[in-house]
C-alpha cells in the first residue's frame, strides 16, 4: 500500500507551487481517530501560516463580540448581575486556552485531520441579547446544543442534509451570507471612522479614513487576485489595513489594555456561586427550558455552515482529493464535544465550524492538520501575552480580517455555483426567503421546494426518496418555524411575539 510518505516528492520536481501543492492533496490519506504525524501524514507548508493567522485573527474579534453580548445580555436580563469588559476579556481567554489545545491541536490536527476545527456560531452572535433575556443560562445552552450535536452526528444526518441541499440553495445562501456579512463589516468601520475625534477639527472629521482603509483593501484584494495569490488576502489586507489606519492618525484609538497571563481556569470559579464568574450559579431546570429552542436552532444551523466550508474545500482543490475533505459528520462531533467541554470549563462560546480558518485553507490548497496546529499555538499565544488580542479586536484589523477572509470569498463561491437557470432560480427564492425572514429558515424552505421540484432543477426531484424529498426537508422547516416563534426572531422585523 503506497503511503504518503513514498508518495511524497520535493517541491523543486513540480513545475510550480500550484502543482505541488494539488499533488501534496492528491497523495494525502488522513487516519480517522488514530495518530497522524508530520513528515509521515502530512507536512508543514509556509502557506499553513496563511489560514492560521487568518484563523487567529477572526476568532479572537468572534469570541470577543460573543463575551460582550452575553456581558450585556446577563447584566440586562438579572438585577444581581454586572458584567463587563473586563470579564468578557478574561471569558474569552478560557475559551481561546482549554479548547485550543483540546479541540485544535490534538483533535484536528492528530487525531482527525478530516474534522475542521471547532470554531465560532457567527450568525447567532445578534441573537445572545435575546438568548440573556429569554433566561436562558450558557451552560444549559452548552450542554442541550452538544446532546443535539452528538445525536445528529450519530445518525449521519449532518452530511445528509449537505447531500439534500442543491448547488443553487447553497450559492443563494452564500452570497446572501457574503453580501450582508461584508455590509455589516463595511458600516463598522465607517462607524467608527466617524467616532474618531481630531483634536484640531472636532469629533466626525476623520470619516474620510475609513472610506481610505477600504478603497485601499478593494486594490490589495484585487492585486492578489490578479496574481493568483488570493489566499494572502486575510494578512496582507489585515496588516495594510492597520498601517493606513496608524498612518492617518487613528493611532490614539487603540488601546494596549489586556495584560500578559493566565485567566482563572478553574470552573468553581466561573460556575460555582452567584458572586464570582457569571454570577449565575449552575443550571436549573427553568434555565435549560429557556435555553432548548435557541439550542434547536443552532444545531439546525450548522448544517449549512459546514456546507459552505466544504463547497470552498471542493472549488479549490484538484479532482481525487476526496479523503482531504472535510468530514461534515466528524466534524459536527467535534463541534458538539467542544461546546460542551469550553463552556464547561468556564467560556460562553457558541460552537460551529471554523469559518475564519477553513476559507482561506481552501483557497491556499492546504489540508486541515499543520495549519490547525499552528493556528492553535497562535492562539494559546494571544491568550498568554493579551495585548496582541487589542489589535485583532481593532475595527480597521477586524473588520477588513472579515471582509477578505470570509464575506468576499462567500460571494464569489456563490455566484460560482449559479451557472444554469434552474440554480439561479433556486438561488434567487433563497435569497429572497432570506431578506423577507433569515437565512436559517430560507435554507429550510429553499430546500423543501427545490427538492420537490416547486423551483430549481425539476429532475432532480425524480431522483429522490420520499423521505429525502418530503420527510427530512419539511421536518427540518417545521423545526426552524418552531424554534424561531418561540424565540421570537421574527419580532423585529414583523411585530410577532415569541412564546417564552
Amino acid at each position: 500500500m503506497s503511503t504518503y510518505k513514498k508518495l511524497h516528492k520535493p517541491a523543486s520536481e513540480f513545475a510550480s507551487r500550484t502543482d505541488y501543492l494539488n499533488h501534496e492533496l492528491q497523495i494525502m490519506k488522513p487516519r480517522r481517530f488514530r495518530i497522524n504525524l508530520p513528515g509521515r501524514d502530512f507536512r508543514f507548508e509556509w502557506e499553513d501560516l496563511v489560514p492560521a493567522f487568518a484563523g487567529t485573527v477572526g476568532i479572537v474579534a468572534m469570541y470577543s463580540s460573543v463575551m460582550m453580548a452575553w456581558a450585556e445580555g446577563l447584566t440586562e436580563a438579572w438585577d444581581h448581575i454586572t458584567l463587563g469588559k473586563a470579564f468578557a476579556i478574561e471569558v474569552t481567554r478560557v475559551e481561546m486556552l482549554i479548547p485550543a489545545f483540546l479541540f485544535v491541536i490534538l483533535a484536528s490536527g492528530f487525531l482527525n485531520p478530516r474534522a475542521n476545527l471547532a470554531g465560532n456560531h457567527g450568525p447567532m452572535i445578534p441573537l445572545i441579547a435575546s438568548i440573556a433575556l429569554a433566561g436562558a443560562h450558557p451552560l444549559a445552552l452548552a450542554i442541550l446544543i452538544g446532546v443535539f450535536g452528538l445525536l445528529l452526528s450519530v445518525f449521519k444526518g449532518g452530511s445528509r442534509l449537505v447531500n439534500l441541499t442543491s448547488k443553487g440553495v447553497a450559492g443563494g445562501l452564500l452570497i446572501f451570507l457574503g453580501f450582508t456579512g461584508g455590509i455589516g463589516q463595511i458600516e463598522t468601520i465607517q462607524a467608527w471612522s466617524m467616532g474618531l475625534s481630531n483634536p484640531e477639527s472636532g469629533p466626525g472629521s476623520m470619516g474620510y479614513l475609513g472610506l481610505i482603509i477600504l478603497g485601499v483593501t478593494v486594490i490589495v484584494y484585487s492585486l492578489l487576485a490578479r496574481l493568483g495569490k488570493r489566499w494572502l488576502s486575510i494578512p496582507a489586507c489585515a496588516i495594510i489595513a492597520l498601517l493606513v489606519a496608524l498612518i492617518g492618525g487613528a493611532g490614539f484609538d487603540l488601546h494596549f489594555t489586556t495584560e500578559m497571563g493566565v485567566p482563572n481556569l478553574n470552573p468553581v470559579h466561573w460556575w460555582g456561586s452567584t458572586e464570582h464568574g457569571w454570577m449565575l450559579g449552575m443550571p436549573n431546570m427553568q434555565h435549560f427550558v429557556a435555553s432548548l429552542p435557541f439550542a434547536i436552532l443552532a444545531v439546525a444551523m450548522w448544517s449549512p455552515d459546514f456546507l459552505g466550508h466544504r463547497i470552498f474545500q471542493e472549488m479549490n482543490y484538484p479532482k481525487k482529493t476526496e479523503k482531504v475533505l472535510m468530514d461534515v459528520d466528524d466534524t459536527m462531533t467535534m463541534c458538539s464535544f467542544r461546546q460542551i467541554v469550553g463552556t464547561a470549563v468556564g467560556g460562553g462560546n457558541i460552537t460551529s465550524s471554523w469559518g475564519t480558518y477553513m476559507i482561506p485553507a481552501a483557497i491556499a490548497k492546504r489540508p486541515i492538520p499543520a495549519g490547525a496546529i499552528l493556528l492553535g499555538l497562535m492562539v494559546i499565544g494571544v491568550a498568554i501575552l493579551g495585548s496582541p488580542m487589542d489589535v485583532a479586536v481593532w475595527p480597521p484589523v477586524r473588520c477588513i480580517a472579515l471582509l477578505v477572509g470570509v464575506f468576499l470569498p462567500m460571494i464569489e463561491a456563490g455566484i460560482q455555483m449559479v451557472k444554469e437557470s434552474a440554480c439561479a432560480q433556486a438561488a434567487g427564492i433563497c435569497i429572497f426567503a432570506a431578506m423577507v425572514t433569515n437565512p436559517v429558515l430560507a435554507w429550510a424552505l429553499a430546500m423543501f421546494l427545490d427538492n420537490n421540484g416547486l423551483i430549481g432543477d425539476k429532475a432532480r426531484a425524480k431522483k429522490l426518496s420520499v423521505v429525502d424529498r418530503l420527510v427530512i426537508p419539511l421536518s427540518i422547516l417545521i423545526i426552524c418555524l418552531m424554534a424561531m416563534f418561540a424565540v421570537g426572531m421574527l419580532h423585529y422585523k414583523y411585530g410577532i411575539p415569541g412564546l417564552l
